[in-house]
């Protein structure tokens, strides 16, 4: 396979997963929402908080909010960090595969 070939290659999966973090940031935002929104102590209140909440745990597997308090909400902040950890990782690695591989 050509430079040029695997370049297109390389940013055409990139933009996929792109696309599709933020289908999860979006969907995973709206969960948090409405699973910690009316939760003792919860410092995701509005829509906002949310999208703050999920975007971070998916750049950083971290955030200065709290961590979700309800059962659902704690499962779906898994999942987030799965995804990131899963999704960086990969990432990475398709990055460095490309740099790697052959044709200068």
């Amino acid at each position: 396979m050509t430079y040029e070939a695997r370049r297109r290659r390389m940013l055409a999966e990139l933009t996929i997963v792109l696309q599709t973090t933020i289908a999860v940031d979006v969907v995973g935002s709206v969960a948090i929402y409405f699973l910690e929104r009316h939760a003792r102590g919860t410092e995701v209140k509005t829509f906002g908080d949310a999208l703050v909440f999920t975007t971070v745990q998916l750049l950083t597997v971290s955030s200065q909010l709290k961590n979700p308090l309800t059962t659902g909400g704690r499962i779906v902040d898994v999942v987030l960090e799965l995804w990131a950890v899963i999704v960086v990782a990969g990432s990475a690695g398709a990055i460095a595969a490309f740099f790697q591989s052959g044709d200068p």
